[in-house]
């Protein structure tokens, strides 16, 4: 991913923390659960929009996508281009330039991976449960966190959680340019079948296409 314009450039989480901070116990519990419920899937298919707003919550971005995602491995579909990754390279498709950019995968260059939506409070990270909230007869856990490396591009994330059923609904990116990018999770599908080569791009069956190698 999230790069993240594409990459659902999920740049993260929340100020005020420092090293020596304790991370809220009842925090931990509830995305220790969860961390625990999506490592149990084999795969994932997660329907999305991903909104993005100016500081005064006015959207200037809104669209549709895709992320299937297997272990380390995933693909990524948003409107024009797609992402693939097999844990070893990268190929960013787009679709009206009939062009494949292709890298080596180094997950130090990204900012954040998609196969770690649900683990990367696990450290590096301040996160505290700030409120809950009922919206249409459901309670939600709000969580943010908090990188310790204050050079990262992103300085909070939002995550708000169903309290129910212990899944993420809601993901917000404070980026430190004062863009905001809200992921809305619409659907979740767990443990479809899909073969290795589904996170690998097929530059055969793109007639014509320019294959940019910048490995």
């Amino acid at each position: 991913m999230f790069r993240f314009n594409l990459l659902l450039y999920v740049q993260l989480f929340i100020a005020f923390c420092t090293f020596s901070q304790a991370n809220d116990p009842q925090a931990t519990k509830i995305l220790n659960e969860i961390s625990q419920k999506y490592k149990s899937y084999t795969t994932l298919q997660t329907y999305f929009t991903l909104k993005v707003e100016e500081r005064d919550g006015k959207i200037i971005s809104n669209q549709q996508g895709i992320l299937h995602t297997k272990g380390d491995k995933y693909k990524l579909e948003l409107p024009g281009q797609e992402l693939y990754c097999d844990n070893e390279t990268c190929w960013l498709y787009l679709k009206d330039a009939n062009e494949v950019q292709i890298n080596n995968y180094d997950p130090l260059e990204q900012s954040i991976i998609p196969t770690q939506f649900y683990t990367i409070y696990e450290k590096d990270y301040f996160y505290a449960l700030t409120e809950e909230i009922t919206e249409n007869n459901k309670v939600y856990q709000i969580i943010e966190l908090t990188p310790n490396d204050k050079s990262k591009s992103y300085f909070k994330i939002k995550l708000s959680i169903n309290k129910a059923n212990k899944s993420i609904t809601n993901i917000k990116v404070f980026d430190k340019g004062g863009s905001r990018y809200v992921y809305e999770i619409q659907k979740q599908t767990p443990n479809l079948i899909l073969d290795d080569t589904f996170f690998k791009f097929d530059a055969t069956k793109h007639p014509g296409i320019e294959v940019i190698d910048l490995k």
